[in-house]
């Protein structure tokens, strides 16, 4: 069965975006403690959604190489990169076909509808945070209302750098 890893930053109040969906925010907190090649080389492909997939365009050349990426998106791409697959159909649909194609690790890049949707159907295992010490006051949260319960437990906590804290949740 596929491990589905989030792995983002948030603000203290749990937001990953601004209000205008931007991350300017993060450039002042650079973690240290994440080796973030090390991570990308360990899983075998990316979900994420469209307003993330934006947003990653919106930062210049594609950053990551060649791995296989799912966008989750209703509307075409325009000119995505060669390994970007775009999927309109159910999210229980994609999962599937994602453990079909035997991917053992797959990074759930965002957003929060994508992480609040994946969490109603049981299927985040692992929730590694970059806290970063900034509270934005409005913006996109990292777990949109409404929510679904679920339960993890802690197997890491460290710092990330002088002011970054590392956490790392799995699934109970």
């Amino acid at each position: 069965m596929a491990l589905f890893h989030v792995y983002i930053a948030t603000s203290l109040d749990g937001m990953i975006a601004d209000a205008e969906g931007g991350v300017g925010w993060l450039d002042a907190h650079q973690p240290s403690g994440f080796d973030f090649g090390a991570f990308l080389g360990s899983v075998d492909t990316i979900l994420m959604g469209r307003a993330t997939y934006d947003a990653v365009l919106g930062f210049g050349d594609w950053p990551y190489g060649d791995k296989p990426t799912i966008v989750m998106t209703s509307r075409p791409l325009t000119n995505p990169p060669a390994c970007v697959e775009v999927r309109n159909a159910p999210l229980a649909d994609v999962i599937a076909e994602i453990e079909g194609a035997d991917y053992q690790r797959i990074w759930v890049e965002g957003g929060g509808h994508l992480i609040r949707d994946l969490l109603a159907l049981n299927r985040v295992d692992r929730l590694e945070l970059a806290v970063i010490p900034v509270i934005l006051g409005d913006g996109v949260p990292l777990f949109p209302t409404p929510g679904h319960a679920a339960a993890f437990t802690l197997s890491a906590c460290e710092p990330a750098g002088a002011d970054v804290a590392r956490l790392v949740y799995d699934r109970v």
